[in-house]
């Protein structure tokens, strides 16, 4: 099974690419929106985030602006929350890289925002990122609800330059265009991987197999 890793700055059309690549009939998987299903109600995150911040708890849910405000008024607060979220998100990734392995897909795509800033490049076998020229993304972003110049800034501030983004890819989806064309694009691409091995599965379960190892308490004597 080849992994692809999806990722792209913000504004870049990234989600649209991973559409795409869902039309292509590529199963893939939503870093974001796993993390989000751990904060819904029912979700794993919920209880263990409700005994760190209480308050971030609304409708046994949890609320993501307020769980911010409060990371950020407590810096002391963001690695407990990490510890909570990074080990149910590898869990989300690893049962849905088992389910595509036992479908016998060929190839995935692991969308992933921040997958050079984590490090996650290292686990894929190739990354495609979407890039799109700094004014139509600045344009896209600023379009959004409650987004203002200096709130784009600090996200910018916080992303690897997408230059640098671009330098790293394997494959450079070109947004800018048009839907269609972005589609011909994504074809190329998996045309150019079809029938590749990759290696990075076998990688992704040994780095998960001794993250769970390393949870369990350590027996005493």
């Amino acid at each position: 099974m080849y992994l692809i890793g999806l990722t792209g700055s913000i504004g870049m059309g990234k989600s649209a690419t991973a559409q795409l690549f869902a039309e292509a009939d590529v199963p893939v998987y939503d870093a974001d929106a796993a993390v989000h299903a751990l904060y819904e109600k029912g979700g794993a995150a919920v209880a263990p985030i409700g005994a760190l911040v209480p308050e971030a708890i609304v409708d046994h849910a949890v609320d993501r602006a307020i769980l911010g405000q409060h990371v950020l008024k407590h810096a002391d607060k963001l690695k407990q929350l990490e510890a909570i979220v990074h080990p149910l998100a590898g869990q989300s990734q690893f049962d849905f890289l088992t389910k595509a392995k036992a479908d016998k897909a060929p190839l995935v795509v692991l969308d992933i925002p921040l997958l050079f800033e984590t490090g996650g490049d290292g686990f894929v076998d190739c990354v495609v990122v979407v890039s799109a020229p700094f004014e139509m993304q600045k344009q896209r972003v600023l379009a959004r609800d409650g987004m203002s110049e200096a709130r784009f800034a600090d996200i910018l501030a916080k992303q690897m330059p997408d230059e640098e983004k671009r330098e790293k890819a394997d494959f450079i989806v070109d947004s800018s265009v048009s839907i269609e064309d972005a589609r011909t694009q994504i074809h190329a691409i998996l045309e150019a991987v079809k029938g590749r091995k990759g290696a990075a599965y076998e990688a992704r379960l040994t780095r998960f197999q001794t993250a769970q190892k390393d949870k369990k308490p350590k027996e005493s004597g």
